[in-house]
């Protein structure tokens, strides 16, 4: 009788037990499943390192002349006049007794050395100062922008403070993501940056925009 009822105990234990066995292990699995979850947003969120554009611009880096840019030639030879011109899309602009000449690309001693040389057999005196009357840079700030879009600007402006003039980041933006990408020698290029230790007031070396330039606020994952 004793050994019946030891029996009927243990076959009544069991089904409890198996459930307690099933919720440990369906516990468990769920344990696993956040983790796994976690781990891939974790790295997901973890940045490539890129390695940064060559030759940021800035106010100390020579000016380079680019298509839309307007400047004025003045002759040291009073037989012709001053020329203030826009540099053409093709870059190039038309200048009197010399024809076209390409300015885009070329720092403005470089051309104003150019011209010289070009006008020593057309003018008695070939003197003359090349000097950049207004210069536009459009860049485009894409992403989780307050307000996206294509921006200009004439004078050396960093990436922080074009973002800014996007309205800064959206509340989904990540200031610790951003992607600057920039045509280099005919390839495009990208570098990773990280503005967030300049929102905390840290020294940092600003980044200076250049035409062309498309900055993309990638979306914070927290």
């Amino acid at each position: 009788m004793t050994q019946n009822r030891r029996q009927m105990w243990d076959d009544r234990q069991l089904p409890g037990t198996d459930t307690a066995c099933r919720k440990r292990a369906l516990s468990s699995s769920s344990c696993l499943f956040a983790l796994l979850v976690f781990a891939a947003l974790a790295c997901g969120g973890c940045q490539t390192s890129l390695p940064p554009l060559p030759n940021p611009p800035g106010p100390k880096t020579a000016v380079r002349l680019s298509p839309g840019d307007t400047i004025k030639v003045s002759y040291a030879d009073e037989s012709v006049s001053d020329q203030t011109q826009k540099i053409r899309r093709d870059g190039k602009v038309s200048l009197p007794s010399i024809g076209e000449v390409t300015a885009a690309g070329k720092r403005i001693i470089d051309f104003q050395n150019q011209l010289v040389s070009l006008y020593e057999d057309k003018l008695e005196n070939s003197d003359l100062v090349v000097t950049l009357e207004s210069g536009a840079v459009g860049v485009t700030v894409s992403g989780f922008a307050n307000k996206p879009g294509k921006l200009s600007f004439d004078r050396p402006t960093t990436v922080f403070q074009a973002i800014m003039e996007a309205g800064g980041v959206s509340d989904y933006g990540s200031l610790s993501n951003i992607h600057l990408t920039r045509i280099i020698n005919g390839e495009q290029r990208t570098e990773t940056l990280n503005l967030r230790p300049a929102i905390r007031g840290e020294l940092t070396k600003p980044k200076y925009v250049q035409d062309g330039d498309v900055i993309y606020i990638s979306r914070s994952l927290f």
